[in-house]
């Protein structure tokens, strides 16, 4: 068994911020949906084996715990996705940078709030970064020891649907 794709959640019309978070920020390629799923909204996103796909749901609520986990080739790219999240306006949270065994990561909420995680196995080259002014030499200006992901609106709708 193996895992075809995991399912994110987005509001009605949240395709656009969608895209920057998965594609500019973490740097996946959007792939086209099936006709007969197009009219649903959402967005897919794939890199590598890893594919998400981003779901409208009304009423819509961020996974804040539930997330999906991504993995990169190394630590160097790990601080680079980092660094262009932050560029563009997403907060990057490392207080968890050491804490799962054999692996470096960040944590960080897409444009809707949904809890994303990226992490890499370190390797005998990389070297882990440990101050805001080794970061500030590579152009990210600020690393938040928290991530304080933006208030959602909330939705009056009275009953789940989920569209994929």
């Amino acid at each position: 068994m193996r895992l075809h794709h995991v399912q994110v959640a987005c509001p009605a019309g949240g395709e656009d911020l969608a895209r920057r978070f998965y594609r500019d920020g973490l740097g996946m390629t959007e792939v086209e949906k099936p006709a007969d799923l197009k009219a649903r909204g959402g967005a897919w996103f794939r890199s590598g084996a890893a594919e998400i796909h981003l779901g409208v749901e009304d009423p819509f609520a961020p996974a804040r715990k539930a997330h999906p986990a991504l993995v990169l080739d190394d630590v160097a790219e790990l601080e680079v996705v980092a660094a262009r999240l932050v560029d563009l306006g997403f907060e990057v949270d490392w207080s968890q940078r050491h804490t799962f065994p054999g692996h470096e990561r960040l944590h960080t909420f897409d444009g809707h709030g949904n809890r994303v995680e990226v992490l890499a196995q370190p390797t005998a080259s990389s070297r882990s970064w440990s101050s805001a002014s080794e970061f500030s030499r590579v152009g990210v200006s600020s690393v938040p020891s928290r991530v304080r992901p933006r208030p959602m609106p909330q939705s009056s709708a009275p009953a789940s649907t989920a569209r994929v």
